[in-house]
């Protein structure tokens, strides 16, 4: 069997690995806030396996026990704290205080004031399984249509270790298989601390997980993105419109597209330079954000064009953004003074229609059509894609009849 020494020996090992490697997630990624916490987590665990190592060598006092309990306790709480953040939600320090603070003060009464190795285990269990069960539904819900994988696997391994933490509770309160004590571990005990090690493990490959497809994803994102204003790049334009025209498709809803080109801007980048270039294309993204609604899309499709999708519009409300789009830029050059740079643009409306199907194509190009039509009525305006209307076929003529065939002929 295993020594008690031997067991929390083991303990530190596993979370001092664990959180150098996430102190190396953190540093790499700094802007990944969720590996700070768990980074914490893995430290403060170590740090608390050390504290109960210490029982051996003071063998007459608790106080070892107790800071113990109290640092593993906040250590699944900031694991906790790591996974809100993961996911975006506000992370409860008061929360963390207050389970942390009861957890203390309940296992102090039952050392000092009233002695009961059940009472401890009960309040040790209860502090643990409470942030892990808050965290469970995180873990386990679809984000963004789907469920990470690591996030499945942390969600899997969180049930398992509540599983084992309750069977432990009923073993310290009813006695069954020689009850639990932190001081002297029977067989059973022994492996179960070692599972609850390998678990721990487990759960922090999860999280290693969790981290590798949220840094997947931003690098899938960024190669979606323009480079000079931030908005979507002609793939994720044209990646935008095929998901647009498949559920146009589906739905029968049309919905408006919106083709942008600044006018003049050769002269702009030959006259004042590229910088001077760059900075207008930035500035008219500013401004054109300012005048879209939720779940519109700006995005540059190439040097001086810009689209926008406004998914769920005709091709009224099309022409509504346009002209909020021109008001704005207006409005700015009017105000130009010195050196500045007065911005004018000419807006294509377009509206998808179910002879385009599936085919992004052919939106963009009646889009295109209407632009070319803004700028031949003088720039500086929009213009609207109004299909041809179909050919009508000629009406077949009455049949007739053979006396007059006969004087025809």
């Amino acid at each position: 069997m295993l020594s008690v020494p031997t067991l929390w020996t083991v303990f530190v090992i596993n979370f001092l690995a664990l959180g150098l490697i996430w102190a190396y997630v953190m540093r790499c990624y700094p802007s990944f806030e969720a590996a700070r916490f768990w980074t914490a987590s893995a430290f403060v665990a170590a740090a608390g396996a050390a504290l109960a190592m210490l029982r051996v060598v003071l063998p007459d006092t608790l106080v070892p026990l107790l800071f113990a309990g109290t640092a593993l306790i906040l250590a699944i709480c900031l694991a906790t704290m790591g996974v809100r953040k993961f996911f975006d939600r506000p992370v409860l320090w008061l929360g963390t205080a207050l389970t942390t603070a009861l957890g203390f003060v309940g296992l102090s009464f039952f050392i000092f004031v009233h002695a009961s190795v059940p009472a401890r285990v009960t309040i040790f269990t209860i502090a643990q399984m409470l942030p892990m069960a808050l965290s469970l539904k995180l873990l386990l819900s679809p984000h963004d249509g789907r469920v990470n994988p690591g996030a499945r696997l942390a969600g899997i391994v969180t049930i398992i270790l509540m599983a084992i933490l309750a069977v432990r509770l009923f073993g310290a309160v009813t006695g069954m298989g020689g009850g639990f004590s932190y001081l002297h571990f029977t067989p059973v005990q022994s492996v179960v601390i070692l599972v609850l090690v390998f678990l721990s493990m487990a759960l922090n490959f999860g999280f290693l997980l969790m981290a590798m497809d949220r840094l997947r994803n931003e690098v899938a994102d960024l190669a979606l993105l323009d480079d000079l204003t931030g908005v979507g790049n002609r793939r994720y334009l044209v990646q935008r419109l095929a998901e647009e025209c498949a559920r146009a498709e589906r739905s029968g809803q049309p919905f408006a597209l919106l083709v942008i080109d600044l006018d003049g801007f050769k002269a702009i980048n030959d006259t004042h330079g590229h910088a001077a270039g760059d900075a207008c294309l930035q500035h008219f993204t500013l401004m054109a954000q300012t005048r879209l609604r939720p779940g519109d899309m700006l995005a540059r499709s190439g040097g001086d064009e810009f689209c926008i999708v406004l998914p769920s519009s005709t091709l009224r409300e099309g022409v509504m953004i346009a002209r909020r789009v021109l008001e704005v830029c207006r409005a700015d050059a009017e105000h130009c003074t010195g050196n500045d740079i007065p911005i004018a643009v000419s807006i294509g409306v377009a509206q998808w229609t179910s002879e385009m199907g599936l085919y992004p194509d052919r939106l963009i190009a009646a889009a295109d059509h209407a632009l070319y039509d803004a700028k031949k009525a003088g720039r500086n305006g929009f213009a609207t894609y109004a299909p041809a209307p179909p050919l009508v076929p000629e009406l077949p003529s009455a049949p007739m009849s053979d006396m007059v065939l006969r004087e025809r002929a």
